[in-house]
């Protein structure tokens, strides 16, 4: 797939291209449906496929007190339209500058002049331009002025209710896993590096992982049934992992993201690892003791390998479905 971090730089653009718009924060079943039709139809017309996108996310420039926690990082949003075999993604770097274009121009200097798109595919309710005036009418009048096709696509719904990030955002705060795996169409994940910690489950009988998340949105704090992949290994392992502030040992300590890997010990301190969160077993809680705690841990450990005996652990594909 060809990557284009500036379009408005660079004169290597997929022209004639049949494309999509939009933020693509989750890559969810929503995006997926929107992107597999422009493939569809790239391939019919024997034209490009193209995915156009910005970074960062437009309210962190316009209303930074509004922008939400991002799904994915920009290399997760990379990879997961790869996987989809997109020809090229163009990441528009959102500015200030930018921000103050009206949907016209965006229209005619960019997708009319620069791309010469033959068709564009997007979301029912995408808006684009400053003050969010350009949207799906709008595309199509211009299409009919400057000779390409826009077809909207409609929205994927699960129990009723409409994919979007927000509604998958909410779901990973709840702890709801199964329903975000259904709007996002694979398992949720985050990526991170491996950190040093203070060893205190190594010390309890239990040694855990710490990770530095790349990723701005991770759970709330709990204890999760999780696999985890490092970038040393071939394959996932199993693991237990503890979201929270370790309440029962210290007070007003900073969030922590501890994985127990389950029947593994090798020296991963440095190393990239993604964590794939399959059920929430418990909200954190505070215990009387250290030993309650020692307990409650077992419990918890106990009840992932059921969960692995019921489902067992795969390879898990970027874009792989629960």
């Amino acid at each position: 797939m060809l990557v284009v971090y500036d379009p408005f730089r660079q004169t290597d653009l997929p022209r004639g291209c049949v494309a999509t718009i939009g933020n693509f924060d989750g890559m969810h079943v929503g995006h997926q449906a929107i992107i597999r039709g422009v493939i569809a139809r790239a391939r019919e017309l024997q034209r490009p496929s193209a995915v156009i996108t910005f970074h960062p996310h437009p309210l962190s420039v316009v209303a930074p007190d509004r922008v939400p926690k991002q799904i994915l990082t920009l290399p997760q949003k990379e990879e997961l339209i790869a996987a989809m075999g997109v020809d090229a993604l163009m990441i528009v770097p959102f500015t200030h500058e930018f921000s103050r274009w009206t949907a016209d121009r965006f229209i005619e200097e960019f997708l009319v002049l620069a791309l010469k798109v033959a068709e564009v595919r997007l979301g029912q309710d995408f808006c684009f331009g400053a003050g969010r005036e350009g949207n799906l009418e709008k595309l199509k009048a211009a299409g009919e002025c400057f000779g390409f096709a826009v077809e909207g696509v409609p929205d994927v719904k699960i129990r009723g209710i409409r994919v979007s990030s927000s509604f998958i955002r909410d779901a990973i705060a709840k702890g709801s896993l199964r329903l975000a795996a259904a709007a996002l169409g694979r398992t949720y994940f985050i990526d991170g590096r491996v950190e040093t910690g203070r060893r205190l489950g190594r010390k309890m009988g239990f040694p855990t992982v710490n990770m530095a998340p790349a990723n701005d949105l991770y759970p709330g704090g709990g204890v999760y049934v999780t696999t985890s992949r490092f970038e040393s290994f071939s394959r996932s392992f199993e693991s237990v992992t503890n979201i929270g502030v370790r309440p029962t040992l210290y007070e007003n300590y900073a969030m922590i993201i501890e994985s127990h890997i389950l029947d593994f010990d090798s020296n991963v301190y440095g190393d990239t690892v993604r964590l794939y969160f399959h059920e929430l077993l418990r909200r954190e809680q505070q215990f009387r003791s250290a030993l309650e705690l020692t307990n409650q841990i077992r419990h918890d450990i106990e009840r992932s390998r059921r969960y692995f005996l019921r489902h067992p652990i795969r390879f898990e594909e970027p874009a792989s479905s629960e």
